[in-house]
């Protein structure tokens, strides 16, 4: 990168550090540090949901789905808006009503303190996981492409974010979010028109996403109801629901925004503005990938999109046949953009059976190119059978740091980053904030002062910041980041939303049905997903692709709750 690069870099990165620390300088009780004061405006709560959700994940691996698969991702965030009209209906007026600091406060007025106990666990052990995975996954991209150490990269972002949490709390994270989703949503407004004016080069938008939807990479539904699917209409409304439902609903990162509100009013407006913005955010997000993927149809690009790994076949016994995967690659390139260009021309004349012909032999230069990547895919698993090979990861800044204009490529770095400390930030609060409440206040520390419990809190967050950076230094990447995420999640979110489910709606159960109803439905989710990891043995073939964990766990917990209380004997339903 250029020497103004790397100012615009540092100079973002360190701005939001010092003015999230300035504004919340003096945020020194319990509510403002754990509830933001509760002085929070729906715009503000708006942005610091979105940010938390929206993490560096999304900026690195959406715009690569695009590139690879065009729009259909969108799809698992159909059930997103209408979980959030629930939760602005029901949820919210419960949580003011009472007053509390966490989600969890609630399920032992509800139930009793073992459910609430194995509530809060449950999202410690999900979120804890995922505060590490927050900052390794951009910090392996960027140390690649940046070539930085891994580690100092991990311990960058990590100290960075432990800062201004610690000192402010609450406040410090929804205020310092805003400014960090004005930069992201920007810096991604800025390389979609860069990238729609570079393409106008060479072929007008209109052909441009023409070329792209011959290709697939403009469908966005698919109204096909198969489990071994991944991303259906179905498993958005469905599967995606019941994720946003748990994860707005009772995910204490989330929770916390909202609950720092002024009043009931404004976090329903908060969330209202995300239910009418993500998707839309969302598609662009997409689109700016698929843009990426009509660039490259001008534009040669790599044969790898982590070409860090191919440098690394150099001078090896596998130099040989990577120059002749290459040589194939530029040749049959060559006739892709023949081909291309042979189509675009039959679209021009409007000329149906012209164009049937020429789309079948770009469709069959593409086939091919996919399936020479594939064998340098393969020729990287021979050279090391560890190699996580997707790409996918890689797409959107290999093209940022190859063809963006200078201060621009500083600008979406900053933006990298800025959505890593965004959602990092948020899950450590809200670990720090349960680990306190739901804990060590409840647990071990009833009548201490409201100064203990402060000086607690920070400790935690520094516990859980440290611990975070512990876990991203030992991490490995998966294939494609922002699925991963989703995944984790997938495992413990509904479990987590089927407690809530019975605890708002089903008055009742008590908590010794829901309680092993919990435990019987994580058990169930954790090894259907294992079974298909390790080929251990299901019904038949029988595959279940992760957003239907989200509907199993919830519905197996409803069930077999309604079950227990049925059978027990009314004293221990009681218990």
């Amino acid at each position: 990168m250029s020497t103004a690069d790397w100012i615009v870099l540092f100079g973002t990165l360190f701005a939001i550090v010092a003015y999230g620390t300035w504004r919340t300088r003096q945020s020194n009780n319990l509510n403002d540090y754990l509830r933001g004061g509760n002085e929070m405006k729906w715009l503000t709560i708006g942005l610091s949901v979105m940010a938390t959700q929206a993490s560096a994940i999304t900026f690195l691996s959406a715009p690569g789905l695009g590139y690879e698969s065009g729009l259909r991702f969108v799809q698992f965030y159909f059930g997103l808006p209408i979980a959030l009209v629930i939760i602005s209906a029901f949820i919210i007026p419960i949580y003011y009503r009472l007053k509390v600091y966490t989600a969890y406060e609630y399920l032992e007025s509800r139930f009793d303190l073992k459910t609430r106990l194995l509530a809060a666990l449950l999202f410690l052990v999900q979120r804890g996981l995922a505060a590490g995975l927050t900052i390794f996954a951009p910090a392996i991209i960027l140390s690649t492409i940046l070539g930085w150490d891994l580690r100092f990269t991990n311990l960058f972002v990590g100290f960075l974010v432990i800062i201004y949490t610690v000192t402010g709390g609450s406040k410090a994270v929804s205020i310092t979010q805003k400014i960090q989703m004005a930069i992201i949503l920007g810096g991604m407004a800025l390389a979609f028109v860069i990238l729609a004016v570079r393409i106008q080069d060479h072929v007008d938008l209109g052909t441009a996403f023409k070329l792209a939807g011959s290709a697939g990479r403009m469908e966005i539904l698919d109204f096909n109801f198969d489990l071994n699917e991944r991303y259906t209409v179905w498993s958005g409304l469905t599967g995606g629901l019941f994720l946003a439902l748990s994860y707005f609903g009772t995910d204490q990162s989330q929770v916390q925004r909202y609950l720092s509100g002024k009043n009931i009013r404004e976090s329903r407006l908060g969330l209202m503005f995300n239910a009418m913005l993500k998707i839309p955010m969302q598609l662009f997000i997409l689109l700016t990938g698929v843009l990426v993927f009509v660039f490259y149809l001008y534009i040669k690009p790599p044969v790898f999109f982590n070409e860090v790994a191919l440098e690394g076949l150099e001078n090896t016994e596998y130099e040989r046949e990577l120059k002749e995967i290459k040589s194939r690659y530029d040749l049959n390139y060559s006739e892709l953009q023949a081909s291309r260009s042979e189509f675009e021309i039959a679209l021009a004349a409007d000329d149906f059976r012209t164009e049937n012909v020429a789309e079948k032999v770009f469709l069959n230069r593409l086939e091919e190119d996919r399936e020479i990547r594939g064998e340098v895919k393969a020729l990287l698993l021979k050279a090391d059978p560890n190699f996580k090979v997707k790409d996918t990861n890689y797409v959107f800044l290999n093209f940022v740091m190859d063809f963006m204009p200078i201060g621009v490529v500083g600008l979406i770095i900053a933006l990298i980053f800025s959505a890593a400390m965004s959602s990092t930030s948020s899950e450590l609060n809200a670990l720090a904030t349960t680990s306190s409440v739901d804990f060590y206040n409840r647990l071990f520390r009833k009548e201490a002062t409201e100064k203990q419990h402060l000086f607690m809190s920070k400790a935690l967050t520094v516990f859980w910041g440290l611990l975070a950076i512990g876990f991203a230094l030992i991490a490995n990447l998966f294939d494609n980041l922002i699925e991963m995420v989703n995944v984790l999640g997938s495992l413990f979110y509904g479990t987590i939303l089927g407690i809530f489910i019975v605890a708002f709606f089903f008055k009742k159960i008590k908590g010794g049905g829901v309680f092993y109803a919990a435990l019987i439905a994580e058990a169930v989710v954790l090894f259907i997903h294992f079974a298909q990891v390790y080929s251990w043995p299901l019904i038949g073939n029988l595959q279940v692709e992760y957003l239907w964990y989200n509907v199993i766990g919830a519905a197996i917990v409803v069930v077999l709750a309604h079950l227990f209380t049925i059978f027990q004997k009314p004293k221990l339903s009681e218990a």
